[in-house]
C-alpha cells in the first residue's frame, strides 16, 4: 500500500514538473501565440523559478502543523487552478500570473511529497522512497517535455495546461483515498524552526547545493550549442541524445536511493560529485572526439541525478524535527544556483566567444561544493557522537 502511495506522489511529481520544464520547449510557440518578443515570453521562467523559490519555503512553514495529506490535497488544488488560468491566457499578464501559481504549488507538492515518502518508509528504505520521488522529476525530462511539444503541435501550447489539471484531478482523488493521515511536523515555533540555519552542517549542506547546482547550469543551460559547437554533434540529433539522457537520468536516480539505503547518503553523495568533477574536467580534452564526449556527458547526468536523492535525505536526516523547511529551502537554494550559473555561464560565452571551456568553470563550482559538504558530514559526525 505504501509502495502505491509513494508511486502516486511521484505521479504528481511528474506532473507538476512537467508544467515548470515544458514552456522552455515551446517558448517560441508562446511568443507568437500572444504576439510578445522571445525574451520577454523567456520571463515566464524567471517568474516560476522565483515563485518556486520565494513562495515555497513561506508556505511550507506557515502549513508545518497541517496533515500532510491536506497540504498535498490543498497545493494540487492550487496547481489546478493555475493550469486552468494557463489554459485560459489570453496575454502575457494573466500567463504570468499562472506561473506564479503554478511555481508555489509545485514547489510545496514537491518538498511535502518527499516528506510524505520518508514517513512512509522504514529508515532503511529512505534513499529508495526519495529517489522514487525523484524519478517523477526526471522522468519529466524524459516524457513530459516531449509530449508536451507533441500536444502543440498537435493542438495548441494552452492544452497542455488543460490536460496537465486534468491529470492533477485524477492524482489529486486518488491520494484523498489512497493516502493515510499523517501528521505535520511536531509543533516547534518558526524561532526554533530557524535555529536550523545556524547549523554548520545545514547550512553548509546549502552550500553544497548551491554550488552544485551552478556548476550544473553553467553547462546545462548551453547544452545544445556545446553538443553542436564543440561536440560537433547534427542538430537532427540533438532529441534523441537529450532522450538518452534523460534515461541515464532515470536510471542514476534510482540507483542513488538505493545506494543512499546501503551505503549511507554522505557516501554516494562524495562519490557521485567526485566522479561528476573528474568527467567534467575531462570533458574540454575530448572536443574532437564526439563519442567520448557524449559518454561522459552521459556520466555526468547520471552522477548529477544519483546524487539528489542522496542530498534531500542527507537534509531529512540531518534535520528531522524541521525536515519540511530544510527540503524547501534547499528547493529555492536549487533554483538561486540554476539561476547563478546560467549567468555565469552566458558571461563566460560573451568573455570568450566559445562554450570549450564552461567544463572547467563547471567543475570548479563543484569543488567548491563538495567541500562544502565534506564540511557538512564531519560536522555532522562531530555533534553525533557528542554527549548528551
Amino acid at each position: 500500500m505504501h509502495r502505491m502511495s509513494i508511486y502516486t506522489l511521484a505521479l504528481g511529481v511528474f506532473v507538476t514538473a512537467t508544467s515548470e520544464l515544458v514552456v522552455s520547449g515551446i517558448l517560441n510557440v508562446i511568443a507568437e501565440s500572444l504576439n510578445i518578443s522571445l525574451a520577454l515570453a523567456g520571463q515566464l521562467i524567471t517568474a516560476y523559478s522565483l515563485a518556486f523559490a520565494i513562495g515555497t519555503p513561506v508556505v511550507v512553514s506557515v502549513t508545518a502543523r497541517l496533515g500532510r495529506r491536506q497540504v498535498l490535497l490543498g497545493s494540487l488544488a492550487l496547481f489546478i487552478v493555475g493550469c486552468l488560468v494557463s489554459f485560459g491566457s489570453s496575454n502575457i499578464v494573466i500567463l504570468m500570473a499562472s506561473r506564479v501559481i503554478l511555481g508555489v504549488s509545485a514547489g510545496v507538492y514537491l518538498v511535502v511529497a518527499m516528506g510524505v515518502a520518508a514517513k512512509l518508509v522504514p529508515r532503511e528504505k529512505l534513499g529508495s522512497a526519495i529517489g522514487t520521488i525523484i524519478l517523477g522529476f526526471s522522468s519529466a525530462m524524459i516524457l513530459g517535455v516531449p509530449i508536451g511539444i507533441a500536444i502543440t503541435n498537435w493542438l495548441n501550447w494552452q492544452s497542455i495546461f488543460l490536460i496537465l489539471g486534468l491529470f492533477s484531478l485524477g492524482i489529486t482523488i486518488v491520494i484523498w483515498r489512497l493516502l493515510p493521515d499523517i501528521e505535520g511536523d511536531a509543533p516547534v515555533s518558526f524561532r526554533q524552526q530557524f535555529k536550523v540555519l545556524g547549523s554548520v552542517v545545514v547550512v553548509s549542506g546549502l552550500l553544497l547545493t548551491f554550488f552544485r547546482e551552478s556548476g550544473n547550469s553553467i553547462l546545462f543551460t548551453y547544452l545544445t550549442p556545446y553538443l553542436q559547437g564543440s561536440l560537433h554533434v547534427k542538430a537532427s540529433n540533438i532529441s534523441f541524445i537529450m532522450l538518452a539522457f534523460g534515461i541515464f537520468g532515470a536510471i542514476g536516480s534510482r540507483l542513488g536511493g538505493y545506494g543512499v539505503d546501503r551505503w549511507g547518503a554522505a557516501r554516494v553523495i562524495t562519490f557521485s560529485i567526485a566522479v561528476h568533477i573528474t568527467a567534467l574536467v575531462a570533458l574540454p580534452f575530448v572536443s574532437d572526439i564526439p563519442g567520448i564526449g557524449l559518454a561522459l556527458l552521459a556520466v555526468i547526468v547520471f552522477s548529477m541525478f544519483a546524487n539528489g536523492p542522496a542530498i534531500q535525505s542527507y537534509f531529512i536526516q540531518q534535520a528531522p524535527e524541521s525536515s519540511n523547511l530544510v527540503l524547501s529551502l534547499n528547493t529555492s537554494i536549487v533554483h538561486l544556483g540554476l539561476a547563478a550559473g546560467a549567468g555565469t555561464g552566458g558571461l563566460m560565452i560573451n568573455a570568450a566567444s566559445t562554450l570549450q571551456y564552461n567544463p572547467w568553470t563547471a567543475s570548479f563550482m563543484l569543488v567548491i561544493g563538495l567541500a562544502a559538504a565534506l564540511v557538512s558530514f564531519t560536522r555532522g559526525k562531530k555533534v553525533a557522537v557528542k554527549p548528551a
